[in-house]
Formats: C-alpha cells, structure tokens, sequence
C-alpha cells in the first residue's frame, strides 16, 4: 500500500532527522513531500535573499540523503516561510524584504526546473497578527510564488492564517487573478472542507487527525494528508507524529471509513494530479 505524506519537515540540527523519517516507514509509510523549514533552523541567518537559497540547496541535499539511506521516497517542496519575510521586514524594512524574498523564490523555481525540487512552499501569509503593511506584502509575496510556479508547471503549497470557507472562496480570486491551474494549489494545514476547496479548485492537506478526517471523506476524497510533522526535540510529536499519517490511514481503511478506492486516491492519483510525480 503506498501512503504519502504531503507536509512533513526534517530537521538534523534540533530534530531525530533520519530516525522520523524511519519511523514513518516502519509505520507503514511509503512517500514523503519534505518541505523547507525554515533559514535559521538550517542553521542560516535569514538575513538575505543568498542566505534562503543556501538553506533550500541544504534542503533539497537532505531530501537526497533521505532517499539514499531509508526506503522512503522523498520530495522536496522548497520557499521561504511567510514568518521568516515577517521577521526580515521588521528588521530591515518591507521593501528589502520583498526583493530578497523574491529573488529566494526565484531560486526555488530554478530548483523545480531543475527537477531537483516538486514545489514552491511553503509560502503565504503569517498565522498571526501582523501590521496591515505586511499582511498585504505577503499577499503580493504569496501571488509572486503562484506565477513562479505557474510558469514551471510545478505546485505551491501555502501556508496562511486559519482558513474557512470565505478564505477559500478569497483564495479562489487570488489563484483567478494569477492564472496558476487551481489544482496546483495546496492550502496545507486545511480544514476538511474538501467540497469547498473543489468548488474553488484548490487542494486540500489536511491535519490527520482522527476527527478532521472523518470530516473530510464525508465529503469526498479530493484532499492529500499531512502532519505537520515539525521534527523538533523540544516539541516531540508536533504537530502530529511522524507515524500518524500511515496509521491513520490503516485504521480508517481496517474499520470501514475508507475503501481501497479512497486510499488509492488520496495517496496515489490526488499526489500524481497536484505534483506530476508517478507513485505507483
């Protein structure tokens, strides 16, 4: 049975790294959508555009190792989080944080090019409050990343505040205005509203917990899984644990709430329809 994972982090620095990543599989997991965490975590400043690039180079080098020595096939999705631009344009001043944040995400789209990388993510807007100046920055930052992945033909995943279906419907507009297909954009951390997000045209990754995802296939089977996964010894198991996804998936199967049918499409054609990978 292959089971994916669409938003897992690795962290070798301040996390178990490796032993996460074989948790996942002896849990029964199969496929990984790595995604960047963050420049500081890699052990980078974040203070310019080079030092992003470096931390995404860093990135794709550890979804390499990952494949080169566990059995899990891993992705690379690759951008600089909405709070690292929060952080630098408050030090620096927003319009340098906009140039170096888009000349990162430049080099993110030369990585998908390249074929070294699947996505541009996670990008978007802050979870928080946030001064009106940069809300709207990272708007503008977030619709930068749809057209970059737009002209590669690869996805984005985006990260944003709490999203309810008024936020999907606003997002609709913003993937409308760039002109990006709307299945090639993920709103990770999504509430199961999987029949709203395909009124809209986006995909869902939805945090795999017992109860969100009986919510979700209520509605149908159009949403990719995820943790969250954020490999932190500080915060073991957080968001959820590296073994949920696999877990969550058999469980729901063994008991009747998902058929093949529905594992098959969650795991295998929504992934192969969002990232043009091939799973089988």
């Amino acid at each position: 049975m292959i089971i994916l994972d669409n938003h897992f982090h690795v962290d070798p620095i301040n996390g178990l790294f490796l032993e996460a990543v074989k948790q996942f599989h002896r849990a029964g997991g199969t496929h990984l959508i790595v995604v960047y965490k963050s420049a500081h975590d890699y052990g980078f400043a974040g203070m310019k555009g080079e030092d992003f690039m470096r931390a995404m180079d860093f990135h794709v080098e550890l979804v390499d190792i990952i494949n080169k020595e566990t059995p899990v096939k891993a992705y690379a999705v690759v951008g600089v989080h909405p709070a690292e631009f929060d952080y630098l344009a408050r030090l620096r001043g927003i319009e340098f944080a906009k140039r170096e944040v888009m000349k990162a995400l430049e080099h993110a789209q030369r990585l998908c090019l390249d074929g070294k990388a699947i996505g541009i993510g996670e990008v978007g807007r802050p979870h928080y409050p946030v001064p009106q100046e940069i809300w709207e920055a990272s708007i503008e930052l977030m619709k930068y990343a749809m057209s970059l992945a737009k002209d590669a033909d690869c996805a984005v995943q985006l990260h944003t505040e709490s999203f309810d279906e008024k936020k999907f419907r606003e997002l609709g507009e913003y993937v409308k205005e760039v002109g990006i297909k709307p299945y090639k954009v993920v709103k990770h951390f999504s509430p199961p509203l999987v029949k709203v997000a395909e009124e809209v045209g986006v995909f869902p990754s939805i945090i795999a917990s017992r109860k969100n995802i009986e919510e979700a296939i209520k509605q149908g089977n159009r949403f990719l899984m995820e943790t969250d996964y954020i490999d932190d010894k500080k915060r073991p198991g957080a968001i959820l644990g590296p073994k949920t996804v696999p877990r969550r998936t058999k469980e729901f199967l063994e008991k009747g709430l998902f058929t093949e049918e529905d594992v098959y499409k969650i795991h295998v054609e929504n992934p192969k329809k969002v990232y043009g990978i091939e799973l089988e």
